[in-house]
Formats: C-alpha cells, structure tokens, sequence
C-alpha cells in the first residue's frame, strides 16, 4: 500500500507552527487537533458512497451518504487521543478505541498496557490514531493486536514519520496504507525524530 503524505498547504503551515519550541500546551493541542481534522479529510476520500432520496423545502433531491462500514477510530494512548477529538469534529458517530502502549526507554520495544475496543471492531473501517511514528513498535503492535482482532484494512495516520518507522510498518503489515503529514530525516540514539518536534505527550499535556 502507498504511504500518502497530506502536503495541503493549510496542514504544512499549521506543521511549522507544531514543530516550533515556543509554541504553548494550548496551541499545540489545538494545533494538533486541527491538523488531525485536515489530514482525515484526506485519509477518508475513497470512502464509498450511496445515493439516497432526499425531501429539500423546494423538491425531491438525490443526494449522496457514505456507504458500507462504519467508521472507527483507534488511539495509541497517550498522545493519540488528541487526534480522535479532531476526527471526531468531523465524524461524529465514530467509535473509539484505546490501545495503551508505551515506549521501554532502554529498549526502546512497546509495552502493552490497556485495550478497550467497540465490540464490532472487525465490522468497521478502522483509523489507527499516533501522532509520532518513530521506531514504529507501537504502531506495529498496535495493527497487530487490531489484525488479531479480526481487522482486515487498518489505516495508520500519523502526523510526523521518520524512515525507520515507516520501513517498519511496511515490513510487518505491507498492505496497510499510512498517512503522514511530514515524513522527516530520521531517529537519533535515542528514538526520537530528528528534526521532529520533540515528545509529542509531553507537549500536548505539559508533563516531562
């Protein structure tokens, strides 16, 4: 599957505003909230569609609804959550899921610690919320853990990818399409994205 990189002008402008260290907690939420919102604008544009019969105040209309699955959406807990509230902006009747893993700092491996999924997961088209993929451990655990559960497509939508995550990904679960809104240069020694913005938990709920 291709890795699709949102290059809409509004999400890089608002990118270059995320990356800054002088942007506050405030903004920066917001700001990844809004960059949430543009790219599944994008990440949902094959979404099918039915025509359906609609009475306006003036005629009978034929218009057009989405079709087929339901939508759901999946956070990589912590930081994921800010990108489920933008989504959700825009498809309200979503349902969410919760995968809690993090990052061992010495190995840099993902530790699995909450799962809460909509029991009719497998039913659903399913988004796989991280606004970092970094080493791409988590993202790849959490497809797994999805895939296990009876999800054929998953989509992973990042807002900052580096090359390591990405080859990761793709090596474990080819045929999943992840979307970006910046793919950067690489990790450094210590698993972070270079140039990146830093932590991206820490920086959307003030903690170090």
């Amino acid at each position: 599957m291709p890795l699709t990189l949102v290059d809409h002008p509004l999400v890089q402008h608002k990118l270059s505003v995320l990356r800054d260290h002088r942007t506050t907690v405030r903004d920066f939420r917001a700001l990844c909230t809004e960059i949430s919102a543009l790219m599944a604008y994008e990440a949902m544009r094959d979404l099918p569609l039915e025509d359906v019969t609609v009475e306006t105040p003036v005629a009978v209309a034929t218009a057009r609804r989405l079709a087929g699955k339901k939508l759901a959406v999946v956070a990589i807990l912590r930081a994921g959550l800010i990108m489920a509230d933008g989504i959700l902006g825009l498809v309200p009747s979503a349902r969410v899921g919760h995968i809690g893993l993090y990052r061992d700092e010495d190995t840099l491996k993902p530790v699995q610690y909450f799962v809460k999924l909509p029991g009719d997961i497998a039913d659903r088209d399913v988004f796989v919320l991280d606004p970092m993929l970094a080493t791409g451990g988590s993202a790849v655990a959490a497809l797994t853990l999805l895939r296990e559960r009876g999800v054929a497509h998953p989509r992973l939508l990042c807002i900052i990818g580096a090359p390591e995550g990405v080859a990761a990904v793709q090596a474990a679960h080819p045929d999943v399409e992840i979307i970006l809104a910046a793919l950067d240069e690489r990790l450094d020694e210590r698993g972070f994205i270079v140039p990146g913005l830093g932590d991206a938990g820490d920086r959307i709920y003030g903690t170090r």
